[in-house]
C-alpha cells in the first residue's frame, strides 16, 4: 500500500509496495471558499491534527493512483474539504473489488466513509451525517432551495444517451438549464445566495460531468445566452477544493462511454 502524506506544503512520503489500493491523508488549513475567523482557525487546526476520516472511492481507470470519475464521491470529498476535516482516501479498482471492501459493504459500492467506527454509504446520508457531526462551518441549504437544479443531471443523461436528435431530450436539458439560469439571475451567484452550500457541492460535480461528456460525445456546450449558468460553473470549477477533488477529463469520458454506446 502506498501512503502519501500531504499538507499545505505538498510534502509526500511513500511506504511499502504498490497495490490497487492507495491511501492518501489530506491535512488542510482554511480554504478559499469560506472566510476563517480566529475561532474557526483554531477549530480547523484542531481538526487537522485529529484522526482522519476513512473514505473509499473509485480509482481512475486511466491513471492508476488517481481519483476516479464519480460525481457522488466528489460531492462527499468537497463536503469534507469545506469542513476542513483530515481524511484518508482509499482508492479502489472497481473492476477488481478487494475482499476487504465487500466485507464492509457487500454491494461493493463507493463512496463509503468511516465515521465513529461505522461505515456509511450513499452520498446523501454521508453529507447529512457530516453536517450534523461537524456543523461548523455550516453548509446546509435551506429546504426551499435544496432542490434547485436537481433535474439537470437526469436530463443531461437522457440527452447523452439519445440517438434521435428530434426526441426532445436536448430541449428538456435546455429547459432545466434555462430555469436554473433565471434562478441564479435573481438569487445567485450560488444556490443559497452569496455563499456556497451543500446544494452547490452536489450540483457542481454533475455539471462538470455534463460539460465534459456532452462536449466530447455531442460536441455540445451550455449556450452563451445562459450566462449566469456559465459563470456559476466557472466559479465552482475554479475553487481549490473542486480542483483538488475533480476527476481527470479522460476518466469522465471513459466513465460515460457505456451509457453512450449502450
Amino acid at each position: 500500500m502506498a501512503v502519501l502524506l500531504r499538507g499545505t506544503s505538498a510534502a509526500a512520503t511513500t511506504v511499502g509496495p504498490s497495490s490497487a489500493l492507495l491511501a492518501t491523508t489530506f491535512r488542510r488549513s482554511c480554504g478559499r471558499l469560506l472566510h476563517c475567523a480566529a475561532p474557526q482557525r483554531r477549530l480547523y487546526v484542531a481538526r487537522a491534527s485529529a484522526q482522519p476520516l476513512e473514505v473509499c472511492a473509485k480509482e481512475s481507470i486511466t491513471v492508476p493512483g488517481r481519483l476516479g470519475d464519480c460525481p457522488f464521491t466528489q460531492r462527499v470529498l468537497l463536503t469534507i474539504e469545506e469542513k476542513h476535516l483530515p481524511y484518508e482516501l482509499k482508492l479502489v479498482d472497481l473492476a477488481n473489488k478487494p475482499d476487504w471492501l465487500l466485507e464492509i459493504n457487500p454491494e461493493g459500492k463507493v463512496p463509503i466513509v468511516k465515521l465513529e467506527e461505522k461505515w456509511i454509504g450513499d452520498s446523501d446520508v454521508i453529507t447529512q451525517t457530516l453536517e450534523e457531526k461537524y456543523p461548523e462551518p455550516p453548509l446546509a441549504t435551506p429546504p426551499e432551495k435544496a432542490s434547485v437544479g436537481s433535474k439537470i443531471f437526469s436530463t443531461f443523461i437522457g440527452f447523452l444517451k439519445s440517438k434521435d436528435p428530434s426526441d426532445g431530450t436536448e430541449e428538456a436539458l435546455l429547459n432545466e438549464l434555462t430555469s436554473f439560469d433565471s434562478y441564479l439571475k435573481d438569487n445567485g451567484p450560488f444556490i443559497n445566495g452569496g455563499t456556497i452550500s451543500a446544494a452547490d457541492l452536489s450540483l457542481g460535480p454533475k455539471l462538470y460531468h455534463m460539460e465534459i461528456a456532452l462536449g466530447h460525445y455531442k460536441n455540445w456546450s451550455v449556450p452563451d445566452s445562459l450566462s449566469h449558468v456559465k459563470t456559476y460553473m466557472k466559479s465552482i470549477f475554479s475553487t481549490d477544493s473542486f480542483v483538488k477533488t475533480q476527476a481527470l477529463p479522460e476518466d469522465v469520458i471513459a466513465g460515460w462511454r457505456p451509457k453512450v454506446m449502450g
